[in-house]
């Protein structure tokens, strides 16, 4: 109690210092504000480094509501399964950190901090299933303790290239800098069964597949499902018989 009552000295004493100054007209409230910035606004936020108010509340700090007010209009960011939750987790700071330089990026995706608020929502009966949805706890070599956490498929669904095949354990074989898996081993070359992971193009189920795909792999009498007939695990335009091809 002893500490809060010093803290709370120490903030009137701050406060009415800059209103004397201020008031007597030998510092302009710009001029106060730009000796106590902790770095500079990005890009994004550059026309507001003047007015901390527009971010900050007294005492308070950071005020999420105040973001909001700029914020709540974003409908292409709660439209999308990716980041439909901003819609309710009411808690930017944690995730985009200003005053970090012009150059900062505000969107860079901070899973560690997304599994804290997670577990925040967890614990919150009034949180929405939405949210509660972000974690689950796992364990991988991939990611760290605390992203490990997270449920992938609940932000990532929609981006799933192997339609279901593998499950919803993103995390057992990608981590969060990247998809790209380097040590990714292809199945045989002589393998057969191509199409338990890959969907052919729209084009060969058209007309496109008989008239121009079978005449370049040299191919009369073969199916779309016959991957291995015409490509080879190199790339899909490596074509068996003719080498790389440039389809468009």
């Amino acid at each position: 109690m002893k500490k809060k009552a010093i803290i709370l000295l120490l903030l009137i004493a701050v406060v009415s210092v800059a209103v004397y100054f201020i008031g007597s007209g030998k510092v302009s409230p710009a001029d106060w504000q730009s000796g106590v910035l902790p770095g500079k606004l990005s890009t994004a936020h550059a026309s507001l480094e003047t007015n901390c108010a527009s971010c900050h509340t007294p005492v308070k700090g950071i005020d999420e509501a105040k973001c909001i007010s700029c914020h709540a209009n974003n409908t292409a960011l709660v439209q999308r399964q990716p980041t439909a939750f901003h819609a309710n987790i009411g808690n930017c700071a944690t995730c985009h950190t200003e005053h970090q330089g012009a150059n900062a990026n505000l969107r860079v995706m901070n899973h560690e901090a997304l599994a804290t608020l997670g577990e925040m929502f967890l614990k919150d009966e009034k949180a929405s299933d939405r949210l509660k949805a972000l974690v689950m706890h796992g364990s991988h070599p991939l990611v760290s303790a605390q992203e490990a956490k997270l449920d992938c498929a609940s932000c990532h669904g929609t981006k799933d290239k192997h339609q279901g095949l593998f499950g919803q354990d993103c995390a057992s074989c990608h981590a969060t800098a990247q998809w790209t898996i380097p040590a990714f081993q292809h199945p045989s070359v002589l393998s057969m069964a191509c199409n338990q992971c890959h969907q052919a193009p729209p084009s060969h189920y058209m007309e496109h597949f008989e008239m121009v795909s079978m005449k370049i792999a040299g191919q009369e009498n073969v199916i779309v499902s016959q991957c291995y007939k015409c490509h080879q695990t190199t790339s899909w335009n490596d074509i068996k018989g003719v080498g790389y091809y440039k389809h468009h």
